[in-house]
């Protein structure tokens, strides 16, 4: 089932269990779908569906943590029951030790040796990590890597 599907299926079943929690983020994730599908102006591929919601997940977490920094832990219980819908879509992140692996994997591949060569690395790791890895913890792994 695609994410589309999978979606409008989940926002009927809120709507029918009046979970206003699940409501409101299908419907965030529903319009900044169609957002994204009026800006590029076409119907979306599953890649940059999940494009678009790693996008939201990466926003909550950066809000979360700026929340906390502010000790406003109603917006902060918010986010986070907000950030658990909002996972259910997401792809599988990995893991800190699978994004070393890959890393190193690539290093080698690619020839790298110091920290001069971190734009090519982190050229090739990314695409491999796409929606899977923040881009944050892919950079820090690189670099490291390379020292």
């Amino acid at each position: 089932m695609s994410i589309s599907n999978s979606i409008n299926n989940d926002l009927k079943n809120a709507m029918k269990s009046h979970d206003k929690v699940a409501l409101t983020v299908i419907r965030m994730i529903k319009t900044d779908l169609m957002n994204e599908k009026i800006k590029l102006g076409h119907d979306l591929s599953e890649d940059e569906e999940l494009t678009v919601i790693s996008r939201e997940v990466k926003q909550h977490k950066e809000s979360i943590d700026d929340f906390k920094k502010a000790d406003r832990d109603d917006l902060v219980e918010t986010q986070e029951s907000e950030m658990k819908v909002l996972e259910k879509y997401a792809p599988k992140q990995l893991s800190q030790a699978e994004i070393d692996e890959v890393v190193s994997e690539t290093i080698n591949s690619v020839g790298a040796s110091n920290m001069s060569d971190f734009g090519k690395v982190m050229g090739a790791v990314m695409p491999k990590v796409k929606g899977k890895a923040d881009g944050s913890l892919v950079q820090k792994s690189v670099k490291n890597n390379l020292k």
